[in-house]
């Protein structure tokens, strides 16, 4: 396992223990990119360690909300919380699919009570249906994407972009991917529509323009005529 990961120990943001958490080394070979930018690696699942959390006090995140400032208010609201709960998760070094679902759970249940960005949580969700994926567990990949979707289509209605380095044409993008990959072709076209009808977007974005029109190509050819 060392070959991928190693363990560190970071402070947690809550109740300010050292806790272990295990980091992904950034040198792994790519075999293939999905539409929806579910990268698969060779020999290893990174997204299985995306979320850290604190062996004491069960806080959980990921990487860059766990070493970000949190406002006080947040962290009290979070501390109460715990104070009446035990949540502690048990470390591994080696996580399996049942360990990296728990810790995103526990991820989002922190951002919902937290208010946070819906596109942030619809992107919990996105990986977590990825997580389903490498096990090929395709019922529960296909609730977590419905659920990724549903939150990307109400943020792109209430929030303004950027968020956390997305722009919106991303967003709109990858709503059109996952209802792709959930075979609903129109509401996938409904969204896609609206990037291959904006003239500008080759200007801003000419990978993201690519991609469009390559997955608006391969639905043509899906669609039941």
């Amino acid at each position: 396992m060392g070959d991928f990961t190693f363990t560190v120990s970071k402070t947690c943001p809550i109740c300010g223990e050292a806790t272990r958490v295990v980091k992904t080394k950034s040198k792994l070979s790519v075999v293939k990119t999905d539409e929806d930018f579910c990268v698969h690696y060779k020999d290893f699942n990174p997204y299985l360690y995306k979320i850290w959390f604190c062996e004491h006090c069960g806080y959980a995140a990921d990487e860059k909300t766990f070493l970000g400032s949190m406002p006080v208010t947040h962290k009290r609201k979070i501390k109460e919380f715990l104070d009446q709960k035990k949540l502690g998760l048990e470390f591994v070094e080696e996580r399996g699919v049942p360990d990296a679902v728990a810790a995103f759970k526990l991820a989002i249940f922190y951002a919902e009570m937290l208010e946070q960005p819906l596109a942030k949580r619809a992107g919990m969700y996105l990986e977590l249906a990825w997580i389903y994926r490498y096990s090929e567990e395709q019922e529960k990949e296909q609730e977590m994407m419905e659920k990724a979707a549903e939150f990307y289509d109400r943020s792109l209605m209430t929030e303004r972009y950027p968020i956390g380095g997305m722009t919106d044409d991303t967003a709109l993008y990858l709503v059109g991917a996952i209802y792709t990959r959930l075979q609903n072709y129109e509401k996938a076209t409904q969204y896609l529509s609206r990037l291959i009808g904006d003239q500008g977007l080759r200007e801003r974005d000419i990978q993201l323009y690519k991609r469009t029109r390559d997955l608006w190509q391969t639905i043509r050819e899906l669609k039941p005529e």
